[in-house]
């Protein structure tokens, strides 16, 4: 019996170490070394996994540049699997983690890296790859015009060094933007400063607000009006913070979002919902929808997303007979400190995950380095308000052309499209990121989230005081498990909702341990009553 019981326990010690190794990738995966040379004889397959924005554009830049790679690499295939959204990548990568089963390349963001590197080697650290002379960028064996390390935006390309490591190379940049109905500011009998401030924002939000005796709102006589609408509350609460010189989190990983200028802000943000001033995207849906409408004044969003801004936007989700007529600003995200203006750096990124064969790696390694070239940087960065992140694709004759030429038309050339690239040109200098750190994409959730809970709570006419506020923090940190992150001063460490896979895993060994358990109890009862005394 003893034997038996201890079979089943090593049975299930064998399953939970296997379940270790998938659920923190490969365990036993040496670190990348780069090989002496490439072997052009072998063929490789390699998959890239990609966002778009529902721009068909842009699916055929990526197709494009596929193929004209593998012009160069015949030995190379690119499977190119497309995604809608940031976090479904982000989902599925930790999944296949768990299986080995990684894509080759991704376009993701630092802060998913970050809890990609808990798997040990999983993703490739690019140090030695930038710099080798054959195969880093601009390398003496690369097939292709790469740009050199220092050719890429200094700015840019520290944003995906962490953990004293480079994990991955910039590949558009964006930030965000305020698109500003102009004709109804000055209608409201105001003009519009030269840098946004949040008093000013404010102000005008709540005169946009008033209603007349029948419900119509004085400012565009409709029953609907939302005079400010953010987009990203995550990035709206991060950046107040930021130019209020309040904490967020430390580059060790600390928690410093629940703090009293936190509080401040989200007191401000219940009373403009409160008045009907400001609502969220979230809430009440894309804020295009309602600035091409006339049925807003502000709408904060994304440079990425700017031709869905504006009256004559080629992307606008609204049908033509709803589009009011207005003269469209694109202005900086409103400040406190004008002087000195502080926005989000944002955009994604290309890692590389780390395989058992280095030449495997290598190919995928040269496949992620030509996004980087100028015909790729450019066509790209032309669909939407993004900036190349290369100074040499940025001094390009061709791009520059393109800059020149907003207005010409609203397609390729809409001026609101070209504005918000240029926006960014010229304020480069005055982004920031956030520290990167296993969690640090469940800590910018759960900024948001305050602001988000605020606002539902307000319009639910609920109460919003200090009671409140406690609460309102216990829960977010409960809900995105901040209390169990990472963090400079010790503690647990979050990986994430567990995959699939692995909760059913997880499931079995609790069966295996119960069946153990109900083995040895059943054992002993028999035994007992066996050796009972009869009569």
């Amino acid at each position: 019996m003893k034997k038996r019981v201890i079979s089943l326990m090593l049975l299930s010690a064998l399953v939970l170490s296997l379940f270790l190794t998938g659920c923190h990738g490969s365990k036993g995966m040496d670190a990348f070394t780069v090989p002496e040379t490439f072997d052009s004889e072998r063929d490789y397959e390699i998959n890239f996994w990609a966002k778009n924005d529902t721009n068909m554009t842009q699916v055929e830049i990526y197709k494009q540049a596929i193929q004209d790679f593998e012009a160069l690499y015949p030995n190379i295939h690119v499977n190119l699997r497309l995604y809608t959204d940031y976090g479904r990548i982000y989902n599925d990568v930790i999944t296949n983690i768990a299986t080995g089963t990684t894509p080759n390349v991704c376009i993701t963001y630092p802060d998913h890296i970050a809890t990609y590197l808990t798997g040990s080697n999983s993703v490739v650290s690019l140090d030695n790859l930038f710099t080798d002379p054959r195969y880093g960028l601009g390398g003496s064996e690369v097939r292709f015009d790469a740009p050199k390390v220092e050719e890429i935006i200094p700015k840019f390309l520290g944003e995906c060094a962490f953990e004293g490591h480079y994990y991955a190379i910039p590949y558009m940049r964006s930030t965000e933007a305020c698109y500003v109905n102009k004709t109804y500011v000055e209608k409201l009998g105001y003009t519009l400063p030269e840098t946004l401030t949040w008093d000013f924002i404010w102000e005008v939000s709540e005169a946009a607000a008033k209603k007349d005796a029948q419900g119509n709102f004085l400012l565009n006589g409709q029953k609907v009006m939302i005079p400010f609408i953010y987009k990203s509350t995550d990035n709206m609460m991060i950046q107040m913070l930021k130019q209020k010189n309040a904490g967020y989190s430390s580059p060790k990983g600390d928690i410093l979002l629940f703090n009293d200028t936190t509080r401040e802000i989200l007191y401000d943000v219940a009373e403009h919902v409160k008045s009907g001033a400001f609502s969220t995207f979230k809430i009440s849906s894309y804020p295009a929808n309602f600035l091409n409408a006339g049925q807003c004044v502000f709408a904060i969003d994304s440079t990425a997303g700017a031709t869905w801004m504006g009256a004559d936007a080629p992307l606008s989700d609204i049908s033509e007979d709803k589009i009011i007529p207005f003269e469209t600003e694109v202005m900086t995200i409103p400040q406190f400190d004008p002087a000195n203006p502080k926005m989000i750096s944002q955009g994604p990124s290309v890692c590389i995950f780390n395989k058992e064969d280095p030449q495997e790696v290598l190919a995928s390694w040269l496949f992620a380095q030509f996004l980087l070239t100028n015909r790729v940087q450019i066509d790209y960065a032309t669909t939407e308000g993004y900036v190349p992140v290369t100074a040499k694709a940025q001094s390009a004759e061709e791009y520059q052309d393109y800059l020149s030429r907003g207005g010409e038309d609203n397609q390729y050339h809409y001026d609101v499209k070209i504005r918000a690239s240029q926006l960014l040109l010229d304020n480069t200098e005055n982004t920031f990121v956030t520290p990167v750190f296993n969690g640090s994409a469940s800590l910018r959730n759960a900024a948001g989230q305050l602001i988000e809970n605020v606002a539902k709570s307000t319009r639910r006419k609920q109460t919003v005081d200090d009671a409140y506020m406690e609460t309102l923090y216990e829960d977010v940190t409960s809900l995105y498990r901040l209390d169990q992150l990472e963090t400079g001063t010790g503690g647990k460490s979050d990986l994430g909702p567990l995959p699939r896979a692995s909760v059913a895993l997880l499931s079995t060994l609790a069966v295996t341990w119960v069946l153990i358990l109900s083995y040895v109890v059943g054992n002993a009862v028999y035994q007992k009553k066996r050796n009972r005394p009869q009569g």
